[in-house]
This record gives structure tokens, C-alpha cells and sequence, in this order.
């Protein structure tokens, strides 16, 4: 039996609700999916992302987004994987791959294409196919709070070379990459996540760094751009570049011969419960302003996972259409660039089986990320060491929940190894870390050294008493080298430390 027809307008309100659900990029809480994201699938939401917290194993994810995709097969799954510092898929242990620091200071494009091509390999093989990277920031500031490791490095071309080969990896292994954050994060000092960050910039300068990488990232056909919610009175005096159509329309979508980029493809704010726009705006305001600005999608996954805030949102935008404040076409619009990645996601799926598995890439490219300093004194350990670890605050990009450092990867070099983690200088006194160190050799671990005054000052107390102490800094090597032997490994991730170990222990090989 056939059903009846829909009246004309239930139908018309059908397919604005499908769309205003197609352009949200929510997250969940739990392992498995809740009960209301399988609704909304069926109902028209095009994303479901991916955090720390939906992620037990391997088999478990695999498992989750073939459920997701039983209701809808064209879902995009998302998640924030940069590798390196930033990773979601490997949370518990450490990324299997060095993150952007490390390859921009091999400089081998065709490395850092080879490693993201495994890592796209990996999140395919997880079911993933939109990932949230890379990051193509110029790292202009090295006191950025939030940047830092995750950027490539602070030389535009530099970045930018690495920009493309990166993108252009992940996708060989069909996985959408968006790169971020438009129109560039390097060059402040404050983090997002927290308030707003301005960059003072003319847009001289604005045009010959920040937009060089994301220049590079268009012309190696990347599927997304992220936006970034910060503050460029060179384009926008008043809105950050998420909600501001100077940003957004102007000059990102803008024709070339206008000055503009000339990018067609779709755009993803960053996650829209950041203070930087929450703050002020709130996220339905938020997320109203940035469609209606050219965004075609909004991350709305960090800290907002319940089905309240996604029907609160998906009624906003249906509000603001039929008020007018935003154009019907603008959304339609957007629900069609989602629908297109998708269909380009479900296009390319069998294009990661067809790829060779590297998976020892990923330590291959970290030993090649280190730089090295060794005194005349310098030999190998032979015997377990002590290692202290001090830890700064964790940018909440990076979370806390990922370990990190070097005592793990010596402790299966050279047994026994056992540490403690001092965090701020009241914990790390020289004479308490020195105690504990006993006899043994002292490995002391790092993590920004310039931007932590107390950590500097508790390094040179601690190569002051012990001159063969060894130092590694794991994240931007700003300091200078100091200890009987000095390791910079550009980063934090699991395959950084364990190359480390290795030259502390004399196992390179």
C-alpha cells in the first residue's frame, strides 16, 4: 500500500530539518551508540564524531562504526587525529606516528606523505573517514600555548610543502582531511579553547605566511577546511573568522582575481563550544552566525555530547531559516557540501586496502626527527636509570590522558628504569628529584622548556649537581641544549620517546 503524500509545506519543514541535521558534527559519550544518534542518522544528521572517550580497541571502534553505518551507510565519522601530540585512536598508549614538529624537521615530503598515508590507513581500517588535520599553522610565536609541536614549523613554505603531502597522503587512504585553522593560529598567545586570540597582523603579512600553507592544502585538493575562532582585525575587526564573512566568503571562497582563495569545498568551524565563541555568542547563536557566514558545517563534539544540544541546535538553524536571518539556499548549500564528502568518503572506500602496510613508519620518521647533543663525556647507559619527569600543564587540545615521555620505552631497554612526574616548581626541587635519583643516572624530560621559567631553572639546578645528566625535550626545542647529552624528539608521541630511549641506551639502529 502506498503512503499518502506529505502536504507540500510537511514536506518543505522535512527537508529543512534533514538539512540543518546534515550540517552538525556531534560527538557521544560511551563505547557503543546511543540510542538518539541512531535517530538522528535516520533522521538526517550527516556526522558523527569521534573523541577519546568512545575509544576502548581497535575492535570495539570497527565495530561501533559499522553499527553507525548500518542505519546510515554515507555517515562521515570524524575525529581529531593529527598523530603525534594530538591523537584520539591511541590515546591510552601514545600515537604510533610522529605529529607535524617532527616531520617538518626531517623536511622529507615524501616521508610525511608516507606516514599520513598510514595513518589514514589506520583510521580507514577503524571506519573513519574525515579527520579533523593537519594542522597548517605557521608557528610564528613559539610561546603559542596551543600550536606549538602541532605545527610543522615557522617558516611558511616550509609548512606549506608539508601541508601538501600530508593531505595528500591521508586521502590516498580515502579519508577526507580538513586542514586547519583558518586563517591561521600560529601567531598567538592565547588558546581558543579559553578566550579569544587576536592576531595583529597587516594583511601584507597575513597574505605571504599564514594563507601560504593554506594555499598549498586547496591546490592538493583538500576536502575541508577548518575554521578558526580567532580575532583578525586585518579582515574582520569585530568577528572572529568563524562567524565573519570578510573571512569565510570574502577571502576564503572569494575568486582569485579578487584576492580571494577561490575555494569551493566545504568548510568545518572548530568545535563551536569553544569560549572563544560560546563566550560571547552561545553555541545556537554561534552556529547560526557561522553557517550564515559560509561554514557548512559546525563541530559541536568536544564537550557537548547529549541529544539535547544537537535537537537545540538543529532547531536553531530551522528557527533562523524560516525568520530569515538565514537564507535558505545558504544551508541547502551546506548540507550539499557535506553530502558530497561523503559521497567522495563512500566513493573511496576500498582505496586504503589497496595500500601497502608500513606500520614502522611511524618510528622510522621519529628516529630521523631527533637532533642530538653529546658532550665529550657521554657514553650509553648500561644500567637503569631514574627518570624525572617535568610535566606542564596540558593544553586541552592535547588532554591529559595520553602518556607521554621516556620511561616506559627505557624501562623495556633497560629494566628496572623507574621515574616520577613533577609538576610546577614547587614538586620539582632539585634536592627531592636528586634524593630519589639516588646512585642512579638521572634522565630529566621536558616539555617546552622556554615557555616554563621554573622548569629552566630546575633543569640547571639539576646539570649543575649532576653534569652527567641527561635532558629530553619533547616539545619545541627553544631552550638551549644542556646536559651530558641532549635529545630534542620534536614531540610527544609514543614512537618519539622510544627513539630517544634508544640513542640514551645505545640501541640505535
Amino acid at each position: 500500500m502506498t503512503a499518502p503524500a506529505l502536504p507540500a509545506f510537511a514536506a518543505r519543514d522535512d527537508a529543512l530539518s534533514r538539512d540543518a541535521l546534515a550540517v552538525l558534527q556531534p560527538g557521544f559519550a560511551g563505547t557503543t551508540a546511543p540510542d538518539w544518534v541512531l535517530r538522528l542518522l535516520d533522521e538526517g544528521l550527516g556526522s558523527v564524531a569521534l573523541f577519546a572517550r568512545n575509544i576502548a580497541t581497535p575492535e570495539q571502534v570497527a565495530a561501533l562504526t559499522a553499527h553507525l553505518r548500518s542505519v546510515r551507510p554515507d555517515v562521515l565519522v570524524t575525529a581529531d587525529e593529527e598523530s603525534g601530540d594530538v591523537t584520539r585512536i591511541e590515546v591510552r598508549e601514545g600515537s604510533s606516528f610522529p605529529g607535524n614538529l617532527a616531520l617538518g624537521a626531517v623536511d622529507d615530503p615524501e616521508l610525511t606523505r608516507s606516514v599520513a598515508a598510514q595513518l589514514g590507513r589506520k583510521l580507514a581500517g577503524l571506519g573513519v573517514t574525515f579527520d579533523w588535520a593537519p594542522s597548517a599553522d605557521v608557528n610564528s610565536d613559539p610561546d603559542n600555548p596551543v600550536i606549538g609541536t602541532r605545527a610543522f614549523g615557522a617558516e611558511p613554505d616550509l609548512v606549506a610543502r608539508h601541508t601538501a603531502a600530508w593531505i595528500e597522503g591521508l586521502q590516498s587512504a580515502g579519508v577526507a582531511a580538513c586542514v586547519k585553522h583558518f586563517p591561521g593560529h600560529g601567531d598567538t598567545a592565547v588558546d581558543s579553547h579559553h578566550a579569544m586570540p587576536r592576531i595583529d597582523v597587516d594583511e601584507e603579512t597575513l597574505r605571504s605566511r599564514e594563507l601560504v600553507p593554506f594555499r598549498a592544502a586547496l591546490a592538493a585538493g583538500v576536502k575541508a577546511v577548518m575554521s578558526a575562532h580567532i580575532l583578525v582585525p586585518a579582515l574582520d575587526p569585530r568577528l572572529p573568522a568563524t562567524l565573519s564573512p570578510t573571512a569565510l566568503t570574502a577571502l576564503l571562497r572569494g575568486p582569485v582575481e579578487a584576492g580571494g582563495l577561490g575555494y569551493d569545498g566545504l568548510v568545518v568551524t572548530d568545535g563551536i563550544e569553544m569560549r572563544a565563541v560560546a563566550g560571547t555568542y552561545g553555541i545556537a547563536r554561534g552556529t547560526v552566525m557561522a553557517l550564515a557566514a559560509g561554514a557548512d558545517a559546525i563541530c559541536v563534539g568536544g564537550g557537548l555530547n547529549d541529544e539535547q544540544t544537537v535537537l537545540d541546535l538543529r532547531d536553531a538553524v530551522v528557527a533562523a531559516v524560516r525568520d530569515g536571518s538565514l537564507p535558505a539556499e545558504r544551508l541547502a548549500d551546506a548540507a550539499r557540501r557535506v553530502r558530497e564528502v561523503a559521497a567522495w568518503a563512500a566513493a573511496t572506500a576500498d582505496a586504503a586496502g589497496r595500500l601497502p602496510d608500513d606500520s614502522a613508519i611511524g618510528l622510522a620518521a621519529a628516529r630521523r626527527a631527533l637532533r642530538v647533543v653529546r658532550d665529550g663525556s657521554f657514553a650509553p647507559l648500561t644500567a637503569p636509570p631514574y627518570v624525572a619527569v617535568l610535566e606542564p600543564e596540558a593544553n586541552i587540545a592535547v588532554g591529559d590522558d595520553t602518556p607521554w615521555g621516556v620511561t616506559g620505552p627505557l624501562a623495556a631497554l633497560l629494566p628496572g628504569t623507574t621515574g616520577d612526574v613533577y609538576r610546577g616548581e614547587e614538586a620539582a626541587d632539585a634536592g627531592a628529584v636528586l634524593a630519589a635519583a639516588g646512585g642512579r643516572r638521572l634522565v630529566a624530560v621536558v616539555r617546552d622548556a622556554h615557555r616554563h621559567a621554573w622548569m629552566g631553572r630546575a633543569l640547571d639546578a639539576l646539570v649543575g649537581a649532576r653534569p652527567d645528566t641527561v635532558v629530553v625535550e619533547m616539545g619545541l626545542p627553544q631552550a638551549p641544549p644542556r646536559g651530558a647529552l641532549y635529545i630534542a624528539t620534536h614531540g610527544a608521541a609514543r614512537v618519539c620517546g622510544e627513539a630517544a630511549a634508544e640513542v640514551i641506551a645505545g640501541r640505535e639502529p
